[in-house]
């Protein structure tokens, strides 16, 4: 029969304890550092990707729309100019 070390025996019990609360500091650092960045995130004036793209889009159709009216401003004019010549 093998007699058990006591000195072994407590630095094992010792070595678990120590690695369950580094476990809990971990969960702890974790929690913490989450909730920081959460609201460090809502103090943002972030936006969505739906806002984005709304506002992309908004964006896009009215760059669209000005190249069309910039082209009929450029057509009316020349109709103009030709008006004055003619005259």
């Amino acid at each position: 029969m093998q007699s058990r070390n006591k000195f072994l025996d407590d630095m094992s019990q010792l070595m678990t304890n120590a690695m369950g609360v580094a476990q809990g500091a971990k969960t702890e650092a974790e929690t913490a550092m989450k909730g920081f960045v959460d609201r460090w995130m809502a103090d943002r004036d972030f936006v969505t990707r739906e806002e984005f793209d709304a506002v992309r889009a908004m964006a896009q159709k009215a760059r669209e729309e000005n190249t069309a009216l910039a082209a009929r401003i450029a057509a009316l004019e020349e109709a103009a100019e030709g008006k004055k010549k003619k005259a």
